[in-house]
């Protein structure tokens, strides 16, 4: 049960935790269900040389590339999704040696979170023989200890220094229910140090009792949490909204007006001028 103590606070705040150099593993996958409220407001306010980890970013490493707020990426596939292609900035950041890039599979990536959520220093990995992958990053390989004669490739545990995630429902204790698929928002909320969470809503604590089954991150583990309507635009969130593809449309074009007009079209900037 839930101390009662709320851990809701303003976004700016919530931003405000992640300092200069810190890494993030952000939770949703593409253009849905990411925090990407945070990821703007990291952007007004200065950020830099944060590192971004994630099995499947998009829009969020495009965005942070694009103001100069990247300094480092472990990723695995990086796009805009079908509709859009690749991300065009993160893709010249790393062309131009401008960020730092530990290039991942997925499972690789999250190999690593769970040695970090176990308190191991590594998690074996099959799949990638053949890859370029181990070479690049050097990743040992090790033979099967009880003698089959298979050998898997030993990925070193990642441990980053937040996990933000985009919810659906929160209590105000700090406990996260998400609906649909979770991506690898379970795994990261056990691998990080910190753990914040953007939320479209409140629920009842009581409801979180009644059903604890639904609950992905329990609230001990969450230290702040901020309630933004729609924070996950230009993206998705189901139920409550879809892709917004011509906000992402207008986002790809050219131009530094572009990015200033993108971020003062965003909800949370809209409520924020509006209050």
């Amino acid at each position: 049960m839930s101390s009662g103590h709320s851990k809701i606070v303003p976004l700016a705040d919530l931003a405000g935790r992640i300092t200069d150099g810190s890494s993030m593993a952000l939770g949703g996958s593409f253009l849905h269900r990411g925090p990407f409220a945070l990821v703007r407001e990291l952007i007004r306010q200065g950020r830099k040389d944060l590192e971004v980890i994630k099995q499947s970013p998009g829009y969020d490493i495009d965005i942070l590339c694009r103001a100069g707020a990247l300094g480092r990426a472990r990723a695995g596939i990086v796009a805009m999704e079908g509709n859009f292609g690749l991300a065009p900035w993160y893709r010249k950041a790393v062309e131009k040696g401008e960020i730092r890039l530990e290039e991942h599979a997925c499972a690789t990536l999250t190999a690593g979170l769970r040695a970090s959520a176990f308190g191991v220093p590594f998690m074996p990995c099959g799949g990638i023989h053949g890859s370029d992958l181990p070479a690049i990053n050097g990743w040992k390989q090790v033979e099967d200890p009880y003698g089959t004669g298979e050998s898997v490739y030993a990925i070193p545990k990642i441990t980053p220094d937040f996990a933000v995630i985009l919810a659906n429902e929160v209590s105000e204790e700090g406990d996260v229910r998400v609906y649909g698929t979770s991506h690898w928002d379970r795994i990261m909320s056990r691998s990080a140090k910190r753990v914040l969470i953007v939320a479209e809503k409140i629920a009842p604590s009581a409801s979180f009792r009644e059903q604890p089954e639904l609950t992905l991150v329990p609230h001990f583990l969450v230290e702040a949490i901020s309630v933004v309507a729609n924070a996950g635009w230009p993206g998705s969130c189901w139920p409550h909204y879809e892709v917004d593809y011509p906000a992402v449309e207008a986002y790809m074009e050219e131009g530094e007006a572009v990015l200033k007009a993108h971020l003062a079209a965003a909800p949370e900037a809209r409520e924020a001028a509006h209050a």
